[in-house]
């Protein structure tokens, strides 16, 4: 007996629904949708994995490297200046970047330049702030650990160097249009809250398998294209476009001018985590000074988690920076002449740009840095999640194979008419063609391929069309007596 599900999808279609067939939009975004999601997914299933896995990077770091990243808090915190002459002494080479004081159960980070390490990379001594003894000590990226620092270029580029990029920006320009593609597409067929959970009285099949991928999409999408988007930011071509954008718009994060004679420094330069790399000191800079740096910044409000950039010389201020990624996020910045005590030049958080503000709230979200353990918990669901929504939409394709004898085919065959673009209304055209011009020219990684997708369908439909009218060749009668 049939169920009341299966007799609605085999009665006639209303007036409305061709109505909307006639118009080529549900067949062209379904058509879309299949190709994009066939060719996309891999690559969203290997950033979903990866991502899934960097989201718990910190309570992995604190696992791994416990001995030189914590301790066991006691008593008053040493002077930065004998925490710095105790990391010199275990790293006499090299000159003091950057020094990001302990407090609580956190080791005070120290970062030398050395030979052979370019500007992102130092060697960071750990200091127990409580002791003054020595930790440990480690190569570090932007401050972060070997083990965080593997787990970012997997995400980012599979260690492939910079070809591993192009991976990571291809699926995070997709990830936005497959998200509102099944949104659109769900809506068409379900509409109302049946949009919200799987039809659990459809027979199994490929019907029970698209409720569960397109309602658990649904769920997912804002989450999706938020990191679609975030992602995007700090990419190569699109990343570039989106900061000559932001330029443009005077909506780059600023940054305290470390020179004493007043002249103003360029806008920070950004990085995944947020920050640029620190100055480069030299022995005309006395570490020692760091005291009374830091005196001058807890009087003028700069606390918690702190970094202080080292200046070059001793004609450019010291910096000292907020770096707390916790909402509310905590990035004021202030530069300071050490030889009189004095602020030259001051940055807060709650001066900065929108787009700025945005920006840097995004990277943490992204990160899972913004909420702490709950911003890493959602992260995870949204990756599990569209880890599901991928199993499943490879599932409805091998469950639409033909199965006949006469048809058999490994798999199904793609969705909606070739062609569908041409039912499209005229202004739908005119309007449609120029805006996905634009994005494809923004989000290169987006454009290319979809130029690609279609260049192969028309191609598909050439030789299918060619086949289709080719006439079978008559076979000739035998002749008689032979």
């Amino acid at each position: 007996m049939s169920t009341a599900s299966e007799t609605a999808e085999k009665a006639p279609p209303s007036p409305a629904s061709r109505a909307r067939r006639r118009t080529g939009f549900g067949p062209l975004l379904l058509r879309l949708h299949f190709y994009a999601g066939l060719f996309v997914a891999p690559f969203l299933l290997v950033a979903a994995l990866t991502g899934l896995a960097y989201a718990f990077t910190p309570q992995i770091d604190r696992a791994v490297y416990a001995d030189e990243l914590t301790v066991t808090p006691g008593g008053t915190a040493k002077p930065l200046s004998e925490q710095l002459a105790a990391a010199r002494a275990t790293h006499p080479e090299g000159a003091i970047a950057a020094v990001r004081p302990g407090t609580g159960d956190a080791t005070t980070q120290v970062d030398f330049t050395a030979p052979g390490l370019d500007f992102e990379h130092k060697h960071t001594v750990y200091v127990n702030p409580y002791t003054g003894e020595v930790t440990g000590q480690l190569t570090t990226w932007f401050a972060s650990t070997p083990m965080r620092t593997w787990f970012d270029d997997l995400h980012t580029s599979l260690h492939l160097g910079d070809i591993g990029f192009y991976y990571s920006e291809f699926a995070a320009s997709w990830l936005w249009l497959l998200a509102l593609g099944g949104v659109a597409l769900w809506w068409r067929r379900q509409r109302g809250k049946r949009m919200l959970r799987p039809d659990l009285t459809a027979r199994k099949g490929v019907r029970r398998t698209r409720g569960w991928h397109a309602s658990t999409g649904l769920w997912l999408s804002i989450g999706l294209i938020f990191l679609s988007i975030t992602g995007l930011t700090w990419s190569n071509h699109a990343g570039e476009n989106f900061d000559a954008a932001v330029d443009a718009l005077r909506g780059s994060r600023p940054a305290v001018s470390t020179e004493l004679n007043g002249v103003p420094a360029a806008p920070a330069a950004g990085s995944h985590h947020g920050g640029g790399a620190p100055a480069a000191g030299d022995a005309s800079v006395d570490p020692a000074v760091i005291d009374k740096v830091m005196q001058v910044a807890d009087a003028n409000g700069i606390g918690g988690k702190l970094t202080v950039a080292v200046p070059a010389d001793t004609r450019t201020a010291w910096t000292v920076t907020e770096e707390d990624a916790l909402w509310p996020v905590g990035r004021d910045s202030i530069a300071v002449d050490a030889a009189t005590g004095t602020v030259t030049d001051r940055s807060d958080f709650a001066d900065w740009p929108v787009t700025a503000k945005l920006t840097q709230w995004g990277i943490y979200a992204h990160m899972g840095d913004l909420f702490g353990p709950a911003n890493q918990l959602l992260l995870a669901a949204l990756a599990i999640g569209l880890i599901c929504v991928i199993v499943w939409g490879y599932r409805m394709w091998w469950q639409r194979r033909p199965t006949r004898a006469d048809r058999r085919a490994p798999v199904g065959t793609p969705l909606g008419r070739r062609g569908a673009w041409q039912q499209l209304p005229a202004w739908a055209i005119v309007v449609g063609v120029p805006v996905v011009i634009a994005i494809g020219w923004v989000v290169p990684m987006f454009g290319i391929p979809l130029a690609a997708f279609l260049l192969a369908d028309v191609a598909a439909g050439a030789v299918r069309g060619r086949r289709d009218r080719t006439p079978e060749t008559p076979v000739s009668p035998a002749p008689a007596g032979s």
